[in-house]
């Protein structure tokens, strides 16, 4: 009797590392990320020769104001439209906008009002981008090809962050903050012709009854009832909310205040930061290299373990390579988790509600985990490092108790390649 394993379409031939149409997007998307930071380096020191310290944050947190309010209305337009023209059409603002401040700058010494509004320009208009570029892979590859993609996709982001600020520093020292933001757009400019030339491939329906399409609001309504309906896509999204929740603050605050606590100066949080930054990379080359995890559910619950009980552990140990080591522990753990976490909602995700799914697990991201930020600077200064880190890793571990309650995640498994039937 013959015996065939669940078969996907062929159209992603070549692996998502040898495939033409995926490294073009992806080096896009490199180009782009690093545009970001060169960006955030330029409106930043523009600030601070314009304003006050108390200003300058003002002027950095303004962006974030419209990209977390207005990403949600982005997954809707992102589904309304080849989400390709999205990133394109959003790419384009923002090269015209980042070009218009440098020649401004140029001109003439930038005023606070200025930044500000600069910053929430580009912010809305990043509230467009994101959703967008994030419901592109499964346009561009197979369905097994989304965890090597997602991997690779991390790794850019990596590079982004690495590339970025030094570029961007460069430019201030070359020519000021002007050729800073000149470099920032030229980048975007740059990505442009790199995305025109990505094939989007048409997702196949999946069969599920959907309303019909209304207004921005019903169909934003729309999106949130299939996620909080999906067995495996809900938990999956409230699993990255505790996460997000639990570990980014400690991440980014507490271990600034951790490292101050203990004496460690500068290089200390550079050891801790770059062990993070070097644990995550790891994992999001594993994915990019393996491409395919067995029991991906399970193993994205172990890995928020690992994660959860690494930063835990980093406030208790004494010495500061013991406390970089588990930083790359954590690191780890948190690149599987996110990658699986990402490749598992994207293959589990009907293609009319990609681009609302992935605001919304963007907006766990850039909305309620910086909510933990004050509170977590608030509990060092009480309590100390320690106990607070403890307490946010054990928080942290709950999104893997929501995930083992979920019979949808314990199974959940990532797509095979096509086998042919055997006899």
């Amino acid at each position: 009797m013959a015996t065939v394993e669940t078969a996907l379409p062929e159209r992603a031939g070549a692996p998502a590392h040898r495939d033409g149409n995926v490294l073009r997007w992806l080096a896009a998307y490199t180009v782009s990320l690093v545009g970001d930071g060169v960006y955030f380096v330029a409106l930043g020191w523009a600030a601070q020769g314009a304003a006050g310290p108390a200003e300058v944050g003002l002027v950095m947190a303004a962006g974030a104001v419209p990209r977390a309010v207005l990403m949600l209305g982005g997954g809707v337009l992102a589904d309304r439209f080849d989400p390709r023209r999205v990133v394109l059409g959003s790419d384009v603002l923002r090269c015209l906008l980042v070009l218009a401040v440098a020649a401004g700058v140029a001109l003439t010494a930038p005023a606070l009002w200025m930044l500000v509004a600069v910053a929430l320009a580009f912010g809305a208009v990043d509230a467009l981008f994101v959703p967008a570029v994030g419901a592109l892979p499964p346009r561009i590859t197979g369905p097994d090809q989304l965890a090597r993609v997602t991997g690779m996709r991390s790794l850019a982001m990596r590079l982004g962050q690495v590339a970025g600020p030094p570029l961007g520093g460069l430019a201030m020292g070359t020519g000021g903050a002007a050729a800073a933001f000149a470099v920032a757009g030229l980048l975007f400019a740059l990505s442009l012709p790199l995305l025109l030339t990505v094939r989007i491939h048409p997702l196949e329906a999946r069969g599920e009854a959907r309303p019909a399409p209304g207004t921005v609001w019903k169909d934003l309504l729309d999106g949130l009832r299939y996620i909080r309906r999906h067995r495996l896509i809900g938990p999956l999204v409230a699993v990255g909310a505790v996460c997000e929740l639990g570990l980014t603050g400690t991440l980014n605050v507490g271990m600034v205040l951790l490292n101050a606590e203990r004496g460690w100066g500068p290089s200390g949080y550079g050891w801790i930061g770059g062990g993070f930054g070097a644990g995550a990379a790891a994992g999001a080359a594993l994915l990019a290299v393996v491409g395919r995890l067995p029991r991906a559910g399970l193993v994205l619950t172990a890995a928020l373990l690992v994660s959860s009980a690494g930063a835990a552990a980093v406030a208790l140990v004494p010495a500061l390579w013991a406390a970089a080591v588990l930083a790359a522990v954590v690191g780890l753990g948190a690149g599987l988790f996110g990658g699986l976490d990402n490749a598992l909602v994207q293959t589990a995700a009907d293609p009319a509600y990609l681009g609302r799914v992935t605001s919304v697990v963007m907006l766990t991201v850039i909305g309620l985990a910086p909510l933990s930020y004050p509170l977590v600077g608030a509990a060092v200064g009480t309590w100390g490092a320690a106990p607070v880190f403890v307490g946010c890793g054990a928080f942290a571990s709950l999104g893997a108790v929501v995930a083992l309650a979920s019979d949808a995640v314990r199974r959940a498994e990532l797509p095979r390649r096509r086998t042919r039937a055997t006899a």
